[in-house]
């Protein structure tokens, strides 16, 4: 299978692709690359960026932002940003203030100030990464995408983002268990705690929505045919054990890993010393990797000479990936001692 015939389509349905691995691997070139090729394939496709430490935009060589942004014919790019995403909670806070009624607007005065303290916790932006997620899947956004691809931060913050869905799901459970055996005391706390109320029937209703919500989040990440998750490693042995358990704690989530990108690959120059040893170092480790993840399509993209950015460059970077461009980029003068 070529690699590139990983990747499926179904009418009407967005596909989702995330690219993750260990810090500096290269996953935004990878992400990048393999958005624009998608984008040259007529798919309408979205890049975002969930690392809290953003290089999209330096990939790209454009300034990206918070919200989606036209790049180029059929690609649209956008950094998540968990102060943005957060001002955007407090305005839909603000907007039932103005009318709620005076038990309700204490419990949202709370609520708010909730949403202050989870703005700057830990974990803020793979929050908000789930909800920009559950907004596309639910389409609730201004436009439907073919494709999203997600350039994810390194592997732990990937996976605590991708456990979203059983945490919300724990969550809300809680909560209408709480609901349902509080009963009439949860009257008496109604006035500091308006979800509580056993006859809110509007809080009841949008628990059962969010459960909703995020089951079928839980269903369209397990789903293989809409879901994958591309895994890039270089040929060095702590990338390939991270990454190695990174995708049995996939597993875990039923999340299909069906690609491994093999990035800066070396040449041999044999008349380099010192490229030679590390060529040499390399073919081991590719051979740990095809022993590692047996299962899995494997494609390598060789170390290029210059930076991998912008659009043509990012555009090459793809050809290697999807269109079995032969490594002409990297010769022995690539490497400069």
């Amino acid at each position: 299978m070529a690699f590139k015939d990983l990747f499926t389509f179904n009418k009407d349905e967005t596909t989702f692709v995330f690219v993750g691995g260990k810090g500096g691997v290269g996953k935004t070139s990878v992400s990048a690359s393999t958005a624009i090729w998608l984008a040259n394939q007529g798919k309408k496709t979205l890049i975002v960026s969930t690392d809290p430490a953003h290089s999209l935009s330096d990939s790209l060589e454009t300034y990206v932002g918070p919200y989606p942004k036209f790049i180029s014919e059929n690609l649209w790019a956008m950094e998540l940003d968990p102060d943005v995403a957060m001002e955007e909670k407090q305005r839909e806070l603000s907007a039932r203030k103005a009318s709620a009624d005076g038990d309700s607007m204490m419990g949202l005065d709370f609520l708010s100030d909730q949403m202050d303290l989870v703005s700057s916790s830990p974990g803020a932006d793979e929050t908000a990464a789930f909800e920009l997620f559950l907004k596309i899947i639910n389409n609730e956004t201004d436009d439907d995408y073919d494709v999203v691809v997600f350039d994810t931060a390194p592997t732990g913050h990937t996976l605590r983002l991708l456990s979203f869905p059983e945490l919300m799901e724990s969550w809300v459970g809680r909560m209408m268990k709480a609901k349902a055996k509080i009963g009439a005391a949860a009257n008496a706390l109604k006035n500091i705690m308006p979800f509580m109320d056993a006859d809110d029937a509007q809080t009841s209703k949008e628990l059962e929505e969010t459960k909703k919500q995020v089951e079928k989040a839980k269903n369209i990440l397990s789903d293989s045919e809409r879901t994958t998750f591309k895994m890039v490693v270089i040929p060095e042995e702590m990338s390939i054990y991270e990454s190695e358990r990174a995708i049995e704690a996939l597993d875990k989530h039923d999340m299909t890993t069906d690609g491994i990108i093999v990035n800066q690959v070396m040449p041999d120059i044999t008349d380099c010393d010192f490229c030679h040893s590390r060529f040499k170092l390399q073919q081991k480790r590719l051979a740990l990797i095809s022993q590692k993840f047996s299962d899995k399509e494997i494609t390598q993209v060789p170390l290029f000479k210059d930076e991998v950015k912008g659009i043509d460059k990012l555009t090459s970077f793809s050809e290697f990936l999807y269109e079995d461009k032969d490594n002409d980029e990297v010769e022995q003068k690539a490497i400069q001692l």
